[in-house]
């Protein structure tokens, strides 16, 4: 059974941190290279960060040096540690497979919202 359950979300001051979770479906797992992806109001989903099977991670400019990836095999779980939050990354997150397209399953995401 395909399933992606996001969780972690929350509202937060600028400058906080927030700690996302991913849990996948062994199906989606599988394919190796994970990402998070993130959609605010009015706009398209865009690619975030993603991480290799081995713990080989890339970022989008916006997020780097902010955001850490991590993945736990055993778990089939990822994570998305956010630091220095800003108002700009207010955005429903998800996580898939690298790369994901949008005829692919998607979970329901998980509320980011950073404002004072």
């Amino acid at each position: 059974q395909v399933q992606i359950v996001e969780s972690g979300g929350g509202l937060v001051q600028p400058g906080g941190s927030l700690r996302l979770s991913c849990a996948a479906s062994e199906s989606i797992f599988r394919f190796g290279t994970m990402g998070w992806y993130r959609q605010a109001p009015g706009k398209q989903r865009e690619f975030v960060a993603r991480i290799t099977r081995a713990g080989g991670t890339a970022y989008v400019d916006a997020v780097k040096g902010r955001f850490t990836i991590s993945r736990d095999n055993a778990k089939n779980t990822v994570y998305l540690q956010m630091n220095s939050l800003k108002p700009e990354d207010t955005s429903v997150y998800y996580c898939n497979r690298w790369p994901a397209y949008d005829t692919d399953y998607w979970g329901q995401g998980t509320q980011v919202t950073v404002s004072s």
